[in-house]
């Protein structure tokens, strides 16, 4: 049997070698397949980096998180990746790899832990590529972690929170208006028996505070309230708290216009000059590093050193695993430092114990004793030690142990 037609634009007429039809049939598609293949589908040039950057906020911002946080993350994306992207024409994000990605972090200039911060924000976001499908490999993998060495967290002691006080009475703005010192009076006041962030501190609103002296901190998951006492002398400064220049009766400090975080950092400018005037120092005379934080962090700290279960402070601090409260506040956990010095001096009591045991029941260092007090006799004099002496010492060394 022959084949004649046209397959893939060439003419073909040839002798299939059989007389079967079914075989002939068979070699018509194997020759069709051959000289016409299916056409390839064009290969995606991928999604480009400015794309996955917009996709990526769009996404942030769904998913409803805070204002501060889509801040950092524009911060971090549109103005600095975007910019070192195209600095080193960098277009497709199939185009970056590690190395690519070694040479981004380098451009950092942020300490140790906002340098760890914000590779942490790096991998959400090519997670968020590859959970996308945009990539195969997540190049942020093999790029290893900033280490950062975790201080302390800092507090203010007793005498440097009164010492802060006193300096809320010599506070006077720009204008000589000394209204302004009452009320950072009663906001440090807040801030430290309350646990508050400034910024939670600054937008509260007047409704939260009951009559019985409890401030309403935040709605837990459970939509149980979490309340927390405030002492007397602060609930009254809050109630009678100056009004500011531009007052609103929902709130203690703030006018209600503008954004959260201009009026925080209007406040944070007032805390550098009351810090300045307090002037804490360290005990070796330095300056001692000062920001609205610490008040937080002194409630937190004041807490722990009472006996309040660390889970407590942490639900009063409203963090979302009580692992946060650890990382920051363990070494303050009175509990856990009584414990720690109980466990040492046990173990001072129980090396102690061993050895007088062992001394105890050693008799080669009977014998190096006895041998030593029985040679120290005949060599000042006295007579060789005959076992009847060496007995005695024996006796007598024995009353000594």
């Amino acid at each position: 049997m022959w084949v004649e037609g046209t397959v893939g634009g060439a003419y073909v007429r040839r002798s299939l070698k059989t007389k079967s039809w079914e075989r002939a049939q068979t070699e018509c598609y194997r020759l069709e397949a051959v000289r016409d293949p299916a056409p390839e589908k064009p290969r995606p040039v991928g999604i480009t980096i400015p794309d996955a950057v917009r996709a990526y906020l769009q996404d942030a911002k769904d998913r409803g998180l805070r204002q501060s946080t889509l801040s950092k993350l524009d911060t971090i994306f549109r103005k600095q990746f975007l910019t070192w992207a195209a600095k080193r024409r960098f277009v497709r994000l199939a185009d970056l790899d590690v190395v690519a990605l070694r040479d981004f972090r380098s451009s950092w200039t942020d300490k140790p832990l906002a340098k760890s911060k914000k590779q942490s924000r790096v991998m959400g976001f090519f997670h968020f590529c590859q959970r996308s499908k945009w990539i195969s490999e997540h190049p942020m993998l093999g790029i290893g972690a900033i280490k950062v060495d975790q201080t302390p967290t800092d507090y203010f002691t007793m005498n440097e929170f009164e010492r802060i006080l006193d300096s809320t009475d010599l506070y006077r703005d720009q204008r000589g208006d000394s209204g302004n010192g009452s009320r950072i009076r009663a906001l440090t006041l807040l801030m430290r028996w309350s646990g508050l962030r400034i910024r939670d501190a600054v937008t509260l609103e007047r409704n939260r505070l009951s009559e019985d002296d409890k401030l309403l901190l935040y709605q837990a998951k459970t939509r149980q309230p979490v309340y927390v006492p405030l002492p007397p002398q602060v609930a009254e400064a809050l109630r009678s708290v100056p009004p500011g220049p531009r007052p609103n009766r929902m709130y203690f400090f703030w006018s209600g216009n503008g954004l959260p975080k201009t009026a925080v950092a209007d406040w944070q400018r007032s805390y550098r000059r009351l810090f300045k005037l307090a002037d804490l120092r360290k005990a070796d005379g330095t300056p001692k590093r000062c920001h609205p934080q610490m008040f937080r962090d002194t409630f937190a700290v004041e807490m722990l050193l009472a006996g309040v279960p660390l889970d407590q402070v942490s639900i009063l601090l409203g963090h979302k695993s009580i692992r946060v409260t650890e990382k920051h506040y363990a070494p303050w956990v009175r509990a856990r430092q009584e414990q720690l010095e109980r466990s040492v001096r046990q173990a001072w009591e129980n090396k102690l114990t061993r050895s007088s045991e062992e001394r105890a029941h050693d008799p080669a260092s009977g014998n190096q004793l006895t041998a030593a007090i029985c040679s120290s006799v005949g060599s000042h004099g006295g007579t060789s030690p005959t076992p009847q002496n060496r007995s005695q010492y024996q006796a007598l060394h024995e009353g000594r142990r």
